[in-house]
């Protein structure tokens, strides 16, 4: 199995942007015990995060074999798509959690935080340098909940 560390993520290029350095730069830099709380804390959210997209595709990539006009009619099963609906839904509410307490922490975080100075890029969204003082947000992690209506 793949470490998260080198799975790719939706918000990578903003992680690399914010802190200036490569993702693998970010990592390595974690494993030596070098890199700053927020650093840290930006790298265990984009794990998850990873993760979190791997299941999206993994689940997404299952319901196009099952539905792909080749595929036996036959072998189609509601109950396993039910399944896969359910599992879809929790895999994209944690993506959604966690890109959201990713940019809050980005959002959040100025130089000073980083220890980097910070090259602004106009294809991003800007950083809130003035929002430094306040502390990062405590993420909620996934909430499986049970399926709704089920």
């Amino acid at each position: 199995m793949v470490s998260t560390s080198t799975k790719p993520s939706s918000q990578d290029a903003d992680l690399e942007e914010v802190f200036g350095a490569s993702i693998a730069q970010l990592y390595a830099s974690a494993a030596a015990g070098t890199s700053t709380p927020a650093e840290h804390r930006a790298l265990e959210l984009r794990s998850f995060l990873a993760l979190a997209e791997e299941q999206v595709a993994r689940v997404r990539d299952r319901v196009h074999r099952y539905t792909a006009p080749e595929a036996d009619m036959n072998a189609l099963s509601a109950s396993e798509l039910r399944f896969d609906s359910q599992w879809m839904e929790a895999a994209l509410a944690a993506r959604t959690q966690y890109v959201t307490a990713l940019r809050q922490l980005l959002r959040v975080m100025s130089p000073s935080a980083t220890g980097r100075e910070r090259q602004p890029h106009s294809n991003h969204p800007k950083i809130n340098t003035q929002a430094a003082s306040m502390t990062a947000p405590t993420p909620a992690g996934p909430a499986v909940r049970g399926a709704r209506g089920h």
